[in-house]
């Protein structure tokens, strides 16, 4: 025992054998229960994170996008080969697909391959059926048309005349003749005839002139007596001296006791934009036959001039062409034979260069043009040549540079497929178009 010196108090120590008595009754109450206390305590935890786990999952839920699709998330279930493999009929499908545009690309590549071996300015002339003889009359033959717009088919007509365009001072000839439905000539007399300009909404004068017709051999009648009525107009000898643009005949007639109609344009240009200056000289440049026909230009512009080039058969063999701006003066116009051309369908020489027509293009006008003086029939004969004298290869630009490479690619990326799909194939095995066929058995 202490001594009281200190000033504490004294406690007295509990005896031995003593039950402990808790200050506090709480206290006393988990001294006395602490095993149920501790499992309800971990049930709360368990429960308490399931919880905050299960909310979490909600919001990230929420949060994501919704047009995100999960599916791609999912393994592959085991189902065969059948989602992968295509089926024998499918790819006997897919091949014959792909064979096909093999050959288009391929025939797209032949084609334009073909189509510009030679320029624009040299071509052969079997590309333009309608320009191997532009001096020929034009001819048309349709039902007897009646002024009130009505046909009568028991009765044809047949029109001709010489010229669509007219350049100053040239003449045009017009011609008409009837027949039945088997052919037979029937009588036709003509009882009026007027050319009149046509404007738009009278916007200029217009001249009006009578035109004779007559089947007594003048007058550009051929053969008197031959129930063929023809006629002739000369603009720059009428009132049409001056006039620009468009002039129509309008022709009545009567076959029996039948009245009809018939009407004839032609486009005339007074003006006089340029006119030949001389002889034509021949010259062999960069492989090709070019012609120079010399001209002296009154009025500057874009000129186009188009000449017909014949083998020394006279069987037509090009359409030679030129077209660029020339300046006010004196010049040369170059018709040129491309050397392959010339290489290609091997002509007989001497080449002869006939039946040249040339216009200065206006724009935003009627008419579109001004003509130069024709030149009807043979204009210049060539010397003799080989055909080995001219160069073999093929025409050359920036622009058919481009196409040809873009047209390989699409050639080469349809056969990479079908080898592909295909890996027996060999790029000599896969499918070729006719034109390409056709263009290795011509070598």
């Amino acid at each position: 025992m202490r001594s009281k010196k200190d000033g504490s108090k004294q406690v007295a120590k509990p005896k031995r054998g003593a039950v402990f008595e808790p200050v506090s009754g709480r206290r006393h109450w988990l001294v006395r229960h602490w095993r149920p206390a501790l499992i309800a305590s971990v049930l709360m935890i368990v429960v308490g994170a399931w919880w905050f786990s299960a909310g979490l999952e909600s919001g990230l839920a929420s949060a994501a996008p919704k047009s995100v699709n999960s599916t791609f998330l999912k393994m592959p279930q085991g189902q065969g080969n059948s989602d992968v493999l295509m089926s024998a009929a499918e790819r006997e499908q897919r091949l014959a697909e792909l064979a096909k545009q093999v050959e288009l690309a391929d025939h797209t590549l032949c084609s334009y391959r073909k189509g510009s071996q030679y320029p624009q300015e040299s071509r052969p002339i079997a590309e333009h059926p309608d320009q191997v003889y532009p001096n020929q009359p034009v001819e048309e033959k349709h039902a007897m048309r009646k002024e009130n717009g009505q046909a009568d088919k028991h009765v044809q007509i047949q029109t001709s005349q010489s010229h669509i365009f007219l350049a100053s001072r040239e003449s045009v000839t017009f011609s008409l003749k009837a027949s039945d439905e088997d052919g037979k000539a029937l009588p036709i007399f003509v009882t009026r005839a007027v050319a009149r300009g046509l404007t738009f909404q009278g916007s200029r004068e217009a001249p009006q002139v009578p035109v004779s017709f007559g089947d007594d051999g003048s007058n550009g009648d051929l053969i008197p007596g031959d129930n063929t009525y023809t006629g002739s107009l000369s603009p720059a000898m009428t009132g049409f001296a001056q006039f620009n643009g468009t002039i129509r005949l309008e022709v009545k007639y009567n076959v029996g006791d039948r009245a009809g109609i018939v009407f004839f344009d032609v486009i005339y240009s007074p003006e006089v934009p340029a006119t030949w200056a001389g002889s034509i000289r021949e010259a062999v440049e960069q492989g090709s036959l070019n012609f120079y026909m010399k001209a002296d230009i009154r009025q500057a512009g874009r000129y186009v001039v188009s000449g017909r080039i014949d083998d020394a058969k006279g069987k037509p063999y090009a359409l030679a062409t030129f077209n660029d701006v020339l300046p006010q003066g004196a010049t040369e116009i170059k018709l040129s034979v491309f050397g392959k051309l010339m290489r290609d369908q091997e002509p007989a020489f001497p080449l002869t260069l006939r039946d040249v027509d040339a216009y200065l293009l206006k724009e935003n006008t009627d008419p579109d043009r001004a003509l130069m003086s024709r030149i009807v029939g043979p204009a210049y004969t060539s010397k003799t040549y080989s055909t080995k004298t001219f160069s073999d290869a093929e025409w050359q630009s920036q622009e058919r540079s481009r196409y040809l490479n873009e047209f390989s690619k699409d050639l080469n990326q349809a056969q990479t497929a079908m080898l592909e799909m295909n890996p027996a194939l060999t790029k000599a095995s896969l499918p070729r178009s006719d034109c390409t066929i056709a263009m290795e058995a011509k070598l």
